[in-house]
């Protein structure tokens, strides 16, 4: 599914959910979908951490972090929600959710 980073959504939700292996942090936009922004994956070496961008930036990738928190916040501190617009002011959901049924 392709979204549009030009649209402005009206409804927005911002949360980490769990994935095999660690969490992904995912931006709901509404009629738009969902798309995942940034993750944590726990590896034998501690947790690997990526903001996702529209080109290639490796500062936004750190492999070996110490804790999950620490991989969250260096996620976070990337604010990669903000590749799409009207998403001034959301902020990410203290809970984390639960891997959806689907999958």
């Amino acid at each position: 599914m392709v979204f549009s980073k030009q649209r402005e959504v009206s409804h927005l939700e911002l949360y980490w959910q769990e994935k095999r292996r660690g969490q992904r942090l995912m931006l709901d936009l509404g009629d738009e979908g969902v798309a995942e922004v940034g993750g944590v994956r726990e590896t034998k070496r501690g947790f690997d951490a990526f903001a996702k961008t529209v080109s290639y930036d490796p500062g936004r990738a750190a492999k070996g972090l110490g804790s999950m928190d620490e991989a969250k916040g260096f996620v976070e501190g990337h604010r990669p929600w903000e590749l799409f617009r009207g998403t001034d002011g959301v902020a990410v959901q203290p809970e984390v959710r639960p891997t959806p049924d689907e999958e």
